[in-house]
């Protein structure tokens, strides 16, 4: 990588979005890269719209600002098309990753998004069937490591299970697991 990767994160508050985005940080952190990873936050409450942002960068980061023209738009709540302008200041070339049943193709349509990449997964489907719980978020985590290359999935996993493993049961930390490894598997690209 030769230049800083910016990513903006869309989700709703307790979704676990601002804590994907830190998680893809230290993933990037763990092979070498700098990383800064923060929520924008105003009067949210549970449920309310959010945004968070993940920059990824070879060399150190001295910018400290939201992420006005990203390079990759994660969406982590697809009840937010029509609410939210998803592709704000997204480059033409940009990469959109979603968490719908939906296909790129549908997805491209709805956004009007006729440059780049459109990833679908249906990582509440995957989520809820693996941990029991809607929480799709680190399922996005799978995708940006087949779409980019950024990081790889075993290093996501490895911090999952390190992350999770001191406050979850093992049967949960490998469900967590299970589900990564469905997200990588099952996401579509068009």
């Amino acid at each position: 990588m030769n230049q800083m990767l910016e990513i903006r994160w869309h989700g709703r508050a307790g979704q676990g979005v601002v804590t994907a985005g830190e998680l893809l940080g230290e993933a990037a952190m763990e092979t070498g890269k700098y990383f800064q990873a923060f929520p924008e936050y105003g009067a949210e409450r549970m449920g309310a719209p959010i945004k968070a942002y993940t920059r990824i960068s070879d060399k150190p980061i001295e910018i400290h600002s939201p992420i006005l023209e990203p390079d990759m738009v994660i969406v982590v709540n697809p009840n937010l098309i029509g609410v939210v302008d998803l592709t704000e200041g997204l480059k033409p070339d940009g990469i959109i990753i979603i968490n719908t049943s939906q296909t790129p193709q549908e997805i491209r349509k709805r956004l009007d998004f006729k440059g780049g990449q459109v990833w679908c997964v249906d990582a509440s489907k995957i989520a809820l069937e693996e941990i029991k719980r809607d929480i799709p978020s680190t399922m996005m985590l799978a995708v940006v490591s087949k779409a980019t290359g950024i990081v790889d999935l075993d290093t996501i996993i490895h911090l999952t299970k390190e992350r999770l493993g001191g406050k979850l049961r093992p049967e949960v930390v490998e469900a967590n697991v299970r589900a990564l490894k469905r997200a990588y598997e099952e996401c579509v690209q068009g």
